[in-house]
């Protein structure tokens, strides 16, 4: 089969995404904001939130719907993608990966301390599951070292994990850390994917 017959096919079957096509509606940048509004709504995650980080944010629809749901909420998103602005958020162009990302974030929080930490970052995919499922699993350790510097007591950490080696272990370590700690498979992560998320509620201090 040709190479332009599989886009050909791809391009139809995001078209049909019934996500993608409410994304375009609602004026979201990606389908994936439907994955945190689900969990949102199902677990109460934003209620009460007034300061939030958004790791790995670019292209930025899991920020524009925290702006929806908390306007008078504190977001900062980071990436190292650039990322069109957001009126309301500020947005740090830095990799979290990198020790003077994590400093900038520090710097840019100041005193505030966090009560939400979302991350739905993944590294660049090889196709190697098992390069994939270390990269990823790192990112989600990396999100979860953060919590214990900036998060508020009872602060929550929902962020994306890949089924595989490591998850059972982060799943064991996200317990001890937490008061409520759920698995969540939205349903607009796609069935294909192996794509699942954690979600923290309640930090230990």
């Amino acid at each position: 089969m040709s190479k332009r017959s599989d886009t050909r096919r791809w391009l139809d079957k995001h078209r049909n995404d019934p996500y993608v096509r409410a994304a375009q509606k609602d004026n979201y940048r990606t389908r994936a904001v439907y994955k945190l509004a689900e969990v949102d709504e199902r677990d109460q995650l934003l209620k009460s939130k007034q300061c939030i980080v958004d790791l790995g944010a670019a292209p930025g629809g899991w920020s524009q719907y925290c702006r929806r749901q908390r306007p008078q909420a504190r977001v900062v998103a980071l990436d190292r993608l650039d990322m069109k602005p957001i009126d309301g958020v500020d947005f740090l162009n830095v990799d979290f990966a990198e020790q003077a990302g994590v400093d900038t974030l520090m710097e840019t929080l100041g005193s505030d301390r966090v009560d939400l930490v979302l991350s739905d970052m993944a590294p660049n995919l090889t196709g190697i599951m098992v390069a994939d499922q270390a990269g990823v699993m790192q990112l989600a350790e990396l999100a979860l070292d953060l919590c214990a510097s900036v998060l508020d007591a009872d602060g929550d950490l929902f962020m994306k994990v890949f089924q595989g080696e490591g998850f059972d272990e982060m799943l064991v370590d996200m317990r001890k850390r937490f008061r409520r700690v759920a698995v969540r498979k939205p349903k607009a992560s796609r069935d294909a994917s192996r794509e699942m998320y954690l979600l923290g509620q309640g930090w230990r201090t």
